[in-house]
């Protein structure tokens, strides 16, 4: 227990600088100029600590995922994406609203909410169903080198991930928490977006399909 108790006080120290280094001045002028690199250094690093501590919390104690560059890197593109995704939504509420498509042009807390309801219901799923697939088929090959994507999709149990990932996770959790993303300006959202890697792989980590 005191091994365990000192790993845990190590993985939250570790957290802690990580998060103080995505927000200090030089990684925020890194992610202006090289956006993409930065964001999948950010989730490489941050979602990958998530995905440790829901197996801390799994298991009651602490162990290495299978896997863990590969999901590490898979973490690092799936956080390329959504620095794609950030810019996309935002511009895209913002024209909508200009042209009277969606209504309340000019209100923060109306673009706020626009873009994060539009992008967690339609480019979230897909999202963390692609997550679902490739760390399933990991877990999977970890057992039987001969495991075939399709071996994942069929081990997944879809019931569970939309019962619980879609229809509880992005309602009650994503959709409020990037609300409050969307209102912060530009430069603070990569702050939050770095707290908010931990909880993606938190809960993805969480989620098991038996």
């Amino acid at each position: 227990m005191k091994k365990d108790r000192v790993i845990s006080i190590l993985v939250f120290l570790i957290t802690g600088i990580l998060i103080y280094i995505v927000t200090r001045d030089f990684f925020l002028a890194f992610a202006g100029n090289m956006p993409l690199v930065a964001g999948f250094v950010k989730f490489f690093f941050l979602a990958t600590i998530g995905d440790f501590i829901g197996l801390r919390i799994k298991k009651g104690v602490w162990g290495k995922p299978n896997y863990l560059l590969a999901k590490a890197t898979i973490w690092g593109l799936i956080g390329i994406v959504i620095v794609l995704m950030f810019k996309i939504f935002p511009e895209g509420v913002l024209y909508l609203q200009s042209v009277n498509i969606l209504p309340f042009d000019g209100s923060i807390i109306a673009f706020a909410i626009f873009t994060s309801v539009l992008m967690n219901l339609t480019f979230a799923p897909t999202m963390m169903a692609f997550h679902r697939i490739s760390d399933t088929y990991l877990n999977l090959k970890y057992n039987n080198k001969d495991t075939k994507f399709s071996d994942a999709v069929n081990d997944i149990k879809w019931n569970q991930f939309f019962s619980f990932i879609v229809l509880k996770t992005i309602p009650l959790f994503w959709i409020p928490a990037h609300t409050l993303t969307f209102l912060l300006p530009s430069e603070y959202r990569v702050i939050f977006a770095a707290v908010l890697d931990i909880f993606l792989g938190l809960i993805l980590g969480l989620f098991k399909n038996k």
